[in-house]
This record gives structure tokens, C-alpha cells and sequence, in this order.
């Protein structure tokens, strides 16, 4: 017992008070795991439920809405983009499609609005205002397919849901206890289940490139998440994604929307050269100080999917751990459980 203690209970005793209750232990302080080199860089697969949005079009022959406007097929968009996510990981990170829900109608959105064939195609030709509220109705999608209780059985650990435009879908949004940001706000409402997943949204009026477009989008949500409480130089993120407009003469690698030397958003074919340490990191994470000329050329002359390629590649996917957080970062991507809160 302190002695500030001791003299309170003197007091107290004489008047006949009741001696003070025994302080409560103290908080333990939430345990960083130790650096090390030799955790291994463990291979994350995230089982997905994959749900198509594809409505029939003409119910004589059968035409989908895709078909009937040429646009791409989910089939080969599911396979170039799990190719893509496997190849640039090493392996690190894998997909595996557990179930295909193909859906011949249109989303609801939050007001239960649904368009149809007619109304739909009046406003793709630009004849017509779209609907408003346009957001998809997220909650109707979670109950239709038993999401929640599917996500906290192990069933699945991700869904990606392929529509048209102006089906209202996020092009990544968090759910679940301690989601956080995602490219959007996390789904209000849904803290009932334990473990946090992603929901993708994909255009089939796209390509693979606009998919990795969402995939690296997610990919800076969740890493900043990851280094939001180091600064300085430890910020590894931070680091990685410098580039020459923001930080001049210190490019490393970037962000999305901006390549080493962008000038603007989406400049990924800007021929200037500026000064880069890109290259360091296939030294990651012993840095020898690399820097060379880039531009352009190296990360596809403006290609979407090439440049997403280029710098998920960059992306630190060795042995061990620093500062509490591992080095590869395809483990925090896939799964964002691995996050701490």
C-alpha cells in the first residue's frame, strides 16, 4: 500500500469508514510481437463466393445484357485476375472460387429500385437520368445469399459481385467487427460478425485492368491501415509510395494514380525520367540505397493493367518481421483479419 494510501485509511478509520477497496491491477499494454527474420512468409488463399449480375436480354434466345451490349465475359475476367493476383504474388496470395451464383436480373438499390431491361439501356445510351438514390442496396445483397453467417462459418472469406454500370457497387467495401476504411466507408450495422471480409465490385464492362484497379485500391486502404500508428522512415508504406511530384528527387514507387514521375492523376504515360529507388525494393528489407532513371516504359507506357502489375510486384514478400508488422504484405491484402485494429 502506498503511503498516500495508508494515510487515507488512517482518516477514514477514525470515523469509522470503510477501508478503501484494493486497486485494481493495472492494464496490460497490448504486446507488440518481436522482430525476427526468420517468420516465413506464409501463403494466404481466400475462398470466394463469386455472384453475376448478368440479366437476360432476350428471353427468346437467351442474349445476357453482356452479350448483347459486346461487353467482357466473367468467366475469362475471374481467371485473367486470379492469374494476375497469383503470378505478381509469387504465390503468396491465392484465390480460390468456391460458388457461382449467376442472377438473371438487376440489383436492387437502397430504395429497393430495380431497373429493367428497357430502363436500364435508356440510361446506358444516355436517353434518360439515372436512378437516384443510386448505391446498391448492400443489406439486401448480405441476406439474399446468407453472407454473414457464410463469412463467420469459414464457408467464405471474400465475395466479388460482377454487374454493369450504374449498379451502384463500391469497387471494394469492408465488412464485419472493426472493418474500416476500404476505398469506402465500412458497412454500418454488420459488427455481428466476428471476422471481417471484403466485398469487390466489378463492371463487365471492363477488363481485367480495371479489376486490379479495385484490387490496389484495397491494397492502400489496408496497408495504411497497417502502418497508420508508425511514422518516419519506419513507415514502410509511406515510403513505397513517394513519388516524384509529391516527394521531388525522392520517388520510390508510388501510388496507383500515380506512377513515379505522374504530374497528374492517371499519368502512367508520361515519358519524363526522374530519379527512383523502385528498384530497392525487390531488396527488401535490406536496402542498399538503388536508384535509377525510370519512366513509363518501365511500367507499361500507359497501360492500366501493366502499371498495377508493375507496382503489386514491388510489394515486400520475404521472411520475417519489423516493427510488428510482417514482411510480406500480401498476408494484410488478402486478409484483412490479420490487421490489428
Amino acid at each position: 500500500m502506498s503511503l498516500l494510501n495508508a494515510i487515507i485509511e488512517f482518516f477514514r478509520s477514525l470515523f469509522g469508514a470503510r477501508p478503501l477497496p484494493p486497486a485494481p491491477p493495472p492494464v496490460p499494454h497490448p504486446t507488440v510481437p518481436p522482430d525476427n527474420t526468420t517468420e516465413p512468409a506464409q501463403i494466404v488463399t481466400s475462398k470466394v463466393l463469386v455472384i453475376v449480375y448478368d440479366p437476360v436480354v432476350d428471353s427468346a434466345t437467351g442474349k445476357r445484357l453482356s452479350q448483347h451490349l459486346g461487353w467482357s465475359r466473367a468467366d475469362d475476367l475471374i481467371t485473367g485476375y486470379v492469374a494476375d493476383i497469383t503470378d505478381t504474388s509469387k504465390g503468396l496470395a491465392r484465390y480460390q472460387i468456391v460458388q457461382r451464383q449467376n442472377v438473371d436480373e438487376f440489383l436492387a438499390l437502397e430504395d429497393g429500385f430495380r431497373y429493367t431491361i428497357d430502363s436500364y439501356l435508356s440510361v446506358f445510351r444516355h436517353t434518360s437520368a439515372g436512378h437516384s438514390p443510386e448505391w446498391v442496396d448492400y443489406n439486401a445483397l448480405l441476406a439474399r445469399f446468407n453472407i454473414l453467417q457464410r463469412v463467420a462459418n469459414h464457408e467464405i472469406d471474400e465475395v466479388w459481385v460482377f454487374a454493369f454500370p450504374f449498379a451502384g457497387l463500391y469497387e471494394s467495401v469492408m465488412v464485419g467487427n472493426g472493418a474500416f476504411w476500404c476505398n469506402s466507408h465500412p458497412l454500418p450495422n454488420t459488427s455481428q460478425t466476428s471476422r471481417r471480409f471484403i466485398i469487390m465490385g466489378f463492371s463487365l464492362e471492363r477488363g481485367v485492368g480495371e479489376m486490379l484497379e479495385a484490387f490496389t485500391h484495397r491494397s492502400e486502404s489496408i496497408l495504411s491501415k497497417v502502418y497508420e500508428h508508425t511514422t518516419g522512415e519506419a513507415n514502410l508504406y509511406t515510403r513505397f509510395s513517394r513519388y516524384d511530384k509529391q516527394n521531388p528527387g525522392q520517388s520510390e514507387c508510388g501510388s496507383v494514380h500515380y506512377a513515379p514521375n505522374s504530374e497528374r492523376d492517371y499519368d502512367w504515360n508520361n515519358q519524363r525520367f526522374v530519379a527512383s529507388k523502385c528498384d530497392d525494393w525487390y531488396n527488401f528489407p535490406h536496402f542498399t540505397g538503388t536508384t535509377r532513371q525510370v519512366n513509363c516504359a518501365d511500367w507499361g507506357k500507359g497501360d492500366t493493367r501493366l502499371h498495377h502489375l508493375w507496382w503489386l510486384d514491388h510489394f515486400p514478400r520475404v521472411s520475417g518481421r519489423i516493427n510488428g508488422v510482417v514482411n510480406n504484405w500480401w498476408q494484410y491484402v488478402i486478409d484483412p483479419n490479420r490487421v490489428s485494429s
